[in-house]
C-alpha cells in the first residue's frame, strides 16, 4: 500500500470546491475576524475613560458616544459572528468601524498604521457578502 504524503497538485490547481470547503472556511474566516476583533472591543471597554479622551469625535456625535459604537461593533458584534448568529447583521456594524478606523483615522495608510483595518475590513466584507455558511447558528437555524 503506497502511502501519500502530498496533497495532489491537481487538487492545488483546480478551481472547484465542495460545499464542505466552503463552509469549513466560512467558518475559519468568521472564527479569525470575530475572535480577533473581540479583545480590541474588550480593551475600549475596560479602559473606556482613557480611550474617551483620545477617541476621534465622529460627526460630532461626542467621543464616548463614538467610542461606544466602536465598543458596539467590536465587543458584541465580533461575539455574533464568532457564534454565527445574525452575521450579515453583524458585518455592517463591523465592516463601517474598520472603514472609519481606516479611512478617517489611518488616513487610508493600508500599508503602515491602518494595516490592522485594512486586513479586518476585507474579512468582514467577505462576511457580508458570502455570509455565515452552514457551521453556524444561522445556518443551522436555516437561515
Amino acid at each position: 500500500m503506497e502511502l501519500k504524503i502530498f496533497y495532489p497538485m491537481s487538487k492545488l490547481m483546480s478551481t472547484n470546491y465542495t460545499t464542505g470547503s466552503f463552509n469549513l472556511a466560512t467558518l475559519l474566516l468568521r472564527l479569525a475576524c470575530g475572535g480577533l476583533i473581540i479583545p480590541h472591543g474588550y480593551q475600549k471597554l475596560v479602559h473606556f475613560s482613557t480611550y474617551k479622551t483620545q477617541f476621534m469625535n465622529l460627526f460630532g456625535i461626542g467621543q464616548g458616544t463614538t467610542l461606544g459604537l466602536a465598543i458596539f461593533a467590536e465587543l458584541i458584534c465580533g461575539c455574533l459572528l464568532l457564534i454565527g448568529l445574525l452575521t450579515r447583521f453583524a458585518a455592517i456594524p463591523l465592516v463601517i468601524t474598520m472603514g472609519i478606523a481606516l479611512f478617517m483615522a489611518h488616513h487610508g495608510d493600508v500599508f503602515d498604521t491602518g494595516e490592522k483595518a485594512a486586513l479586518f475590513l476585507a474579512g468582514f466584507l467577505a462576511i457580508l457578502i458570502v455570509g455565515p455558511g452552514k457551521i453556524s447558528v444561522d445556518g443551522m437555524a436555516g437561515k
